[in-house]
């Protein structure tokens, strides 16, 4: 995560959760953001960078972070490559071992002071199907308002029933997750 010279996480890593109103700046952040990663990434990556998560439906308020995924043959050289330039830029790697997701390779983009986090990287190899899952989710609920409004009252909910359990947080969308995606997929 943030190297710094204590062993205390950074504070993006423990921030609360706030879901906020949908912006429809959340777009352009995402190319901007997704620009950083192809300057940063871009000789390792296999694909497009795609926007992903909440804050690519538009009307659904969520957390006012990015989510970007993206493909990397080797994403452990892709990222281990460029670690100190990831970092120099506010992109920090989560050790695998901390994230415990094992379809991606996670990267957190914060802002200069490290105080919040901006954008979330899922860098995954070519053919996860975490991929499709995300991309489906997303169509499914951009393709109804219905789903929007169910999946907007949940995640208020849930962020103020565990503001401060990322975990729990997201432990209570799953079944909404699942019925969306029709099966018993992983949402973690």
């Amino acid at each position: 995560m943030h190297a710094d010279d204590s062993s205390s996480p950074p504070a993006w890593a423990v921030e609360d959760i706030h879901v906020v109103d949908a912006d429809p700046d959340w777009a352009r952040l995402a190319d901007v953001f997704a620009g950083e990663v192809r300057a940063l990434l871009g000789d390792e990556l296999t694909g497009p960078i795609v926007h992903v998560g909440s804050t690519a439906v538009p009307g659904l308020p969520a957390k006012p972070v990015i989510d970007l995924q993206a493909t990397a043959d080797d994403p452990s050289v892709a990222i281990g490559s460029a670690q100190e330039a990831l970092a120099a830029a506010s992109w920090y790697f989560v050790p695998r071992e901390l994230d415990r997701r094992p379809w991606r390779w996670f990267v957190v983009r914060a802002d200069q002071a490290g105080e919040h986090r901006l954008a979330h990287l899922h860098l995954m190899r070519p053919g996860e199907p975490r991929w499709e899952q995300q991309l489906t989710f997303r169509d499914q609920l951009r393709g109804s308002p219905a789903l929007v409004d169910e999946y907007a009252r949940l995640k208020v909910a849930a962020a103020l029933r565990h503001p401060h359990d990322r975990d729990a947080y997201t432990a209570a969308k799953t079944a909404f997750v699942r019925r969306v995606l029709g099966g018993s997929q992983s949402t973690g």
